[in-house]
């Protein structure tokens, strides 16, 4: 799958608009959620505080010199006043912002892109389901479906992973999934991939074999994974397909 091939202009769906106001150069990333950004708006520069809204480390993402996407913040009496959106990588611009993660699975269920999900008689958000409150209940007849949502902004060559830092919050969700299929649910996982240039996706056993041996055990236990591509072009999140996965990529090397 080239890049030619995802471009916004071939067969992909558009999803959701995402404004941004302005480019700016990262200067350091001071903690998990706090960047300084040299900001240039209308050829005037200035260093501001800026709110990073994912807590993967984005080492090949945010890194000092490179350019990002920032929107202005609503509230004025924020300390930060500006949200990191997007960082470059290449040619593309990569979308690192969790907070658009719900509206973006919202659109995969709706339209039926997964039919697994298609045609549900209730979607319920934000359900507890063990020791864990998981993204999605859908509610298909005398079905329930329990869906974990995860967002993939790393890549190494062709091939996207998750996690880019260790989660033990990611892997005790994989374990109420494996919970839900031993009592008869529908369960999956959905990871939204925001790399264009990957063809295939694996768990990341070199950052957290934990995650990634349990990765394993879900799908052994009949876990559903949908790893789904998307781009982000022109201030607008595009759909473009289902990858593979390309299972023990990264970990067997």
């Amino acid at each position: 799958m080239s890049l030619k091939a995802l471009s916004s202009t071939d067969s992909s769906q558009k999803v959701l608009e995402i404004q941004t106001d302005a480019e700016g150069i990262l200067i350091e990333r001071l903690n998990r959620f706090l960047a300084i950004v040299e900001v240039d708006v209308s050829g005037s520069k200035s260093q501001e505080k800026v709110h990073v809204h994912d807590p993967g480390r984005l080492i090949d993402i945010l890194y000092p010199g490179n350019r990002v996407l920032l929107r202005k913040a609503s509230n004025p009496k924020r300390k930060t006043g500006w949200d990191m959106i997007a960082g470059r990588s290449g040619d593309n611009w990569i979308l690192i912002n969790s907070a658009f993660h719900r509206q973006i699975s919202e659109w995969v269920i709706k339209n039926n892109v997964i039919d697994l999900f298609s045609n549900a008689d209730a979607v319920l958000p934000e359900q507890k389901f063990g020791e864990s409150r998981l993204d999605y209940l859908l509610m298909k007849g005398d079905t329930d479906i329990w869906i974990e949502v995860k967002g993939c902004t790393l890549a190494e060559g062709k091939t996207a992973s998750f996690p880019d830092a260790p989660t033990t919050r990611g892997k005790r969700h994989l374990d109420e999934l494996i919970k839900a299929r031993s009592e008869g649910h529908e369960a999956a996982i959905l990871i939204l991939i925001f790399r264009p240039e990957a063809e295939c996706f694996t768990a990341n056993g070199i950052i957290d074999p934990d995650f990634a041996q349990t990765f394993e055990k879900a799908i052994e236990a009949g876990v559903n994974v949908f790893p789904l591509q998307f781009s982000f072009e022109e201030n607008t999140i595009y759909y473009h397909s289902q990858l593979p996965l390309c299972r023990n990529a990264l970990s067997k090397r």
